[in-house]
């Protein structure tokens, strides 16, 4: 760790890492700038940047493909209906659709709060702060992500009661899931899932693990946030107040 810098927030006494100054002014999350320096796409005061292990202060300019970064806006939030058949990325070598290819034209750059894969639909929670985006994805903020899947198969109530406990799968462990059976109709099932981690393609990796095999999958909230009436592709902000409440202490607004 740099002298002098804090480890918690990444702040300095000469500056901030490039990283969080990145995700911060809504180019990418944390991880994504990381990505982007290491692949030679942002440079400081004209020199190109191959590690994120610099700090930066006000005074320094800084461009990603050439292009200056602008200031950090002011953080917003916004709940967004994905459909199914839509990638939860900014662009993809195959030439699939993308959840922001669609999105809105009046919308500032955003990123996603965590991923739903191409066949899943739902709430996702887009933001134009990658710091927040950092802080909502981390299991240690403990907001649940809630979700319905339809499912084939009898659902194996030993293996749904090891879910609830915590289990491991092909190698990976997953935590405790709150997993409840909420109807059947011939050899359909309806099932409601919370996590808190939200590891790749969790849902349907815990749910095969229980004998069912998901033919979909609707995430319903993620945190305080419902998806609630919002219709398929629809986006609403979430106002100013609203945010600062169900964020509390744990995380300052940049400034409006």
């Amino acid at each position: 760790m740099v002298r002098g810098m804090s480890e918690k927030t990444g702040e300095t006494k000469d500056g901030e890492r490039i990283a969080k100054v990145l995700a911060r002014a809504g180019v990418a999350s944390r991880r994504g700038a990381e990505a982007m320096i290491e692949a030679g796409r942002v440079a400081v005061d004209g020199k190109t940047l191959h590690s994120p292990a610099l700090n930066v202060t006000p005074g320094q300019v800084i461009t990603v493909d050439g292009k200056p970064i602008g200031a950090a806006e002011s953080t917003r939030l916004w709940l967004y209906h994905k459909p199914p058949g839509l990638l939860t990325t900014h662009s993809d070598p195959k030439g699939r659709n993308t959840v922001f290819e669609n999105l809105p034209k009046e919308l500032p750059r955003v990123i996603s709060i965590g991923r739903l894969d191409i066949n899943s639909e739902g709430l996702l929670l887009l933001t134009n702060d990658g710091e927040l985006a950092r802080h909502l994805e981390s299991p240690k903020t403990g907001w649940k992500r809630k979700y319905r899947a339809r499912a084939w198969g009898e659902p194996d109530e030993k293996r749904l009661e090891q879910l609830r406990k915590g289990v491991v799968v092909d190698g990976i462990k997953y935590a405790p899931a709150d997993v409840e059976v909420e109807s059947r109709k011939a050899s359909n099932t309806w099932i409601a899932v919370g996590i808190r981690e939200g590891k790749n393609r969790e849902v349907r990796k815990l749910l095969e693990h229980a004998g069912l095999q998901v033919s979909r999958l609707i995430r319903v909230a993620y945190g305080p946030f419902q998806l609630g009436a919002l219709e398929r592709g629809e986006v609403r902000e979430v106002t100013r107040p609203v945010l600062r409440t169900q964020l509390g202490a744990a995380y300052q607004l940049k400034a409006k």
